[in-house]
């Protein structure tokens, strides 16, 4: 599925519609380049997963856990080049019962858990980004009023 996002508020919605079809177990990858709006994604799944917590850019502390329905782990591997099995010691704490949002996933090289969705975030111009979502999610009430079909 590809979306149109002119804000980050529209692509809070478009976050909040892909949670609101997570289960406890889920992993979702995030993937773009810097800017695109990969924080203000996981955000607006957070709220819709019920994290009244503020949502930040785990860049330096490599990642958060938030208290929601179902809680939320939120992971930026931007540091890592590859992820070592001593790493994956300390990462593997945050997929136990939680939804997990991981942000710059090509570091873990295939060794994430299964994914449920897969989000790319594009530079469309400097306000418009595109948002392709791919996996197992149907959004089957299908897209919001606002958000424009990418072609």
């Amino acid at each position: 599925m590809e979306l149109q996002s002119a804000s980050p508020a529209e692509t809070e919605v478009v976050a909040a519609r892909l949670a609101s079809e997570l289960v406890l177990g889920d992993v979702v990858t995030v993937s773009g380049d810097l800017g695109a709006g990969k924080t203000t994604f996981v955000r607006g799944a957070c709220r819709a997963l019920g994290v009244t917590a503020p949502v930040t850019s785990p860049t330096y502390t490599i990642g958060h856990r938030y208290q929601g329905e179902p809680d939320v782990s939120h992971l930026d591997l931007y540091r890592f080049t590859a992820v070592s099995q001593a790493e994956w010691g300390d990462l593997e704490p945050y997929f136990e019962n939680a939804v997990v949002f991981v942000e710059w996933p090509e570091a873990a090289a295939g060794g994430l858990p299964a994914v449920r969705a897969a989000v790319r975030l594009e530079h469309v111009d400097e306000q418009t980004r595109r948002i392709v979502i791919e996996g197992d999610v149907t959004f089957a009430h299908g897209a919001d009023p606002g958000l424009r079909h990418g072609d």
